[in-house]
């Protein structure tokens, strides 16, 4: 036997013993459907919503859409901080949800290495949460869930601020052209 031939076989020999089996494509054959029925069902959606839905094209449906607020002048206008702070709330309690799942799953491997150590990821937990529900009282004091009357009133003030600087602008445009 030649030497290359010796040789990829004893490396096939120990990549079948450190993995315990050769290597078969077809053990991922069931990802591979996932994808396909993701994808197929993602595609079919598509398809019957263009083939069963309505085509009423009125000038409403036609408006872009922008964060729950009418669009009024150019794009390049500022939203109220309001927005942004809801924002930043939404990234603090998903973050809250991406640690607290981990840690129930694993809860009960820490709680079988005694009371302990249960004790001591319990309150952890617990002081992670409560942490958490500070900062929630504090943003509830300061008002950043109001969304009352007062604060719609505020809002469409100031896009009908915005409106009216837009319109000056366009009007010394016109003039200065």
């Amino acid at each position: 036997m030649d030497r290359r031939t010796l040789t990829a076989q004893n490396e096939s020999a120990v990549v079948e013993g450190v993995l315990g089996m050769g290597f078969r494509l077809y053990d991922y054959l069931p990802i591979l459907l996932m994808f396909i029925v993701a994808g197929g069902f993602a595609v079919g959606n598509v398809l019957l919503s263009q083939l069963v839905g309505q085509r009423k094209r009125t000038k409403t449906k036609l408006m872009p859409y922008e964060c729950g607020k009418d669009p009024v002048g150019s794009a390049r206008e500022r939203f109220s901080v309001k927005f942004y702070l809801i924002a930043m709330l939404f990234i603090l309690f998903d973050i809250e949800v991406i640690f607290l799942v981990p840690w129930a799953a694993v809860f009960k491997s820490l709680a079988g290495q005694g009371d302990a150590m249960r004790w001591f990821a319990y309150f952890e937990m617990m002081i992670f949460v409560g942490l958490l529900f500070v900062g929630y009282i504090y943003i509830v004091k300061k008002g950043a869930f109001d969304w009352s009357e007062k604060a719609r009133r505020e809002a469409e003030a100031e896009a009908r601020a915005l409106a009216d600087l837009e319109a000056r602008r366009a009007a010394m445009k016109r003039t200065a052209a």
